[in-house]
């Protein structure tokens, strides 16, 4: 098996989110204790296994250290990232993936097709979820909101991006509430005056990510919470800026459809690429 590390959402090395990407040779994955045990060696927080069917037919798992997630967005631009440069492949292409087939779209930039959108749930009382983030008694003008794209978060407002880079995140609580609210992280923004959409931050310690530095699907659902909202136009392209307070910056394209299909995407860099002996 190949391996390669890929920042993702970033165009330099060592900044955007690193991912593990491991291509497959046959036409059948790994037995799934293998590719946890690979995706622990690599330490990342998403490593994507990549099967190939045809030029541009491909089936993807992921694995965080601890645990098989449905979708990954940031280690899907980042496989596709690498297919483009590695292996040549371009144009529409086709993922499949245990959260549903994704249409592709492959060049120097690569934009992710989302599941539909939807919001899952509004939550009435969230001063617990302020409480674990360390804020006491926080009083948000939007609501707290758990939106999916294919996988379901919290989508968090606070008030200014010097609060957001400022939490004190208790990762105990906020494990204990996604895994109660069968969600996977807390996605924290705050609105600023330099371009982009928003500034986030992302907490998913259930998963063994205390935090991540660019969060694919967690955007396009903060994308749909904010046209749900009212803070965006139904349809456009925009623009997160995550990483900041990890010191790797990564920027965050999505664009919305005007039949209300959320791509999510960016460019990446290949940092290493080795062969895996197991």
């Amino acid at each position: 098996m190949r391996y390669y590390i890929v920042d993702a959402f970033t165009d330099k090395p060592f900044g955007g989110n690193p991912a593990g990407v491991v291509l497959l040779d046959g036409d059948v994955f790994p037995k799934e204790s293998l590719m946890l045990q690979v995706a622990a060696e690599l330490r990342y927080s998403e490593t994507a296994f990549v099967r190939r069917h045809s030029e541009k037919e491909f089936t993807l798992r992921y694995f965080t250290p601890k645990a098989e997630v449905e979708l990954c967005g940031h280690a899907t631009i980042a496989t596709f990232a690498l297919l483009h440069h590695e292996v040549g492949v371009t144009g529409q292409c086709l993922c499949h993936t245990k959260a549903g087939d994704l249409s592709i779209e492959v060049g120097p930039k690569v934009m992710m097709q989302m599941a539909t959108p939807k919001i899952v749930k509004t939550v009435e009382d969230p001063k617990e979820i302020y409480r674990a983030l360390g804020l006491e008694n926080y009083a948000p003008t939007l609501p707290v909101m758990i939106a999916s794209t294919g996988l379901p978060d919290f989508m968090i407002p606070v008030v200014d991006v010097e609060t957001l880079n400022h939490l004190h995140p208790d990762m105990d609580a906020i494990s204990e509430i996604t895994e109660r609210y069968n969600a996977v992280s807390f996605h924290v923004f705050a609105f600023g005056n330099d371009g982009h959409t928003a500034h986030v931050r992302d907490f998913a310690p259930l998963y063994g990510v205390p935090e991540e530095s660019a969060t694919g699907t967690a955007n396009a659902a903060l994308t749909h919470y904010l046209q749900q909202n009212g803070c965006i136009p139904p349809t456009g392209n925009f623009s997160f800026l995550q990483g900041e307070a990890m010191g790797r910056p990564s920027v965050v394209a999505t664009r919305v459809t005007a039949d209300g299909i959320i791509y999510v995407g960016g460019t990446a860099a290949i940092v290493a690429k080795g062969e895996l002996n197991v």
